[in-house]
């Protein structure tokens, strides 16, 4: 049996090259520029949705109180006008160090999990591609298949949502990878 401390190793340099590898994807690459769309007059609609003071958090235009409210005149007539939602970010300084380490955290926490499923299934001395088979399945629904409830349920532009699980196959393929260069022989 493979033991959780064995899997260390792997689910820490496996989160190392999914680190390297999603910053050259976001950096060095344009895959994700359109991930976003842009307004006319940027300022003012910024103005316009500061001068409402909400704390940083995600909303949703119009938000019915309960099941009865989204029948109401009023609701179903702000639903026509547009439904849209949103996240506001704090104000300040645009830094990432936070994204960046809760990122890698996240990168190896899948890599780790992604490890156990192999170490359930899968003995020591098990050969790299059937290791690599495994563990890279469980890393890449780590990493991809939660992008996809974004699309159902909130309209997420589908491209959005292909883009980011080519990028969770790419990430799981790393951590496949990886696990299967170091099990446990």
């Amino acid at each position: 049996m493979v033991s959780l401390m064995q899997l260390l190793l792997p689910a820490l340099l496996s989160g190392v090259f999914v680190f390297i590898a999603s910053s050259i994807i976001h950096m060095a690459t344009k895959w994700h520029a359109t991930d976003f769309a842009t307004v006319d007059n940027q300022a003012k609609v910024m103005d316009a949705v500061k001068a409402q003071g909400l704390p940083p958090g995600d909303y949703m235009f119009p938000k019915p109180k309960d099941m009865a409210d989204m029948k109401s005149p009023e609701f179903l007539q702000m639903f026509e006008k547009g439904p849209f939602m949103m996240t506001v970010f704090p104000a300040g300084p645009m830094t990432m160090g936070k994204q960046m380490t809760t990122w890698f955290i996240y990168s190896v926490i899948v890599a780790f999990f992604a490890g156990y499923v192999g170490s359930a299934a899968l003995a020591p001395g098990t050969t790299y591609l059937k290791v690599f088979q495994v563990v890279g399945t469980a890393a890449f629904m780590g990493f991809a298949l939660a992008q996809w409830p974004m699309t159902i349920w909130y309209r997420r532009d589908v491209k959005v949502s292909i883009k980011n699980t080519i990028d969770g196959l790419i990430y799981g393929l790393l951590t496949a990878g990886t696990f299967g260069w170091l099990w446990p022989r």
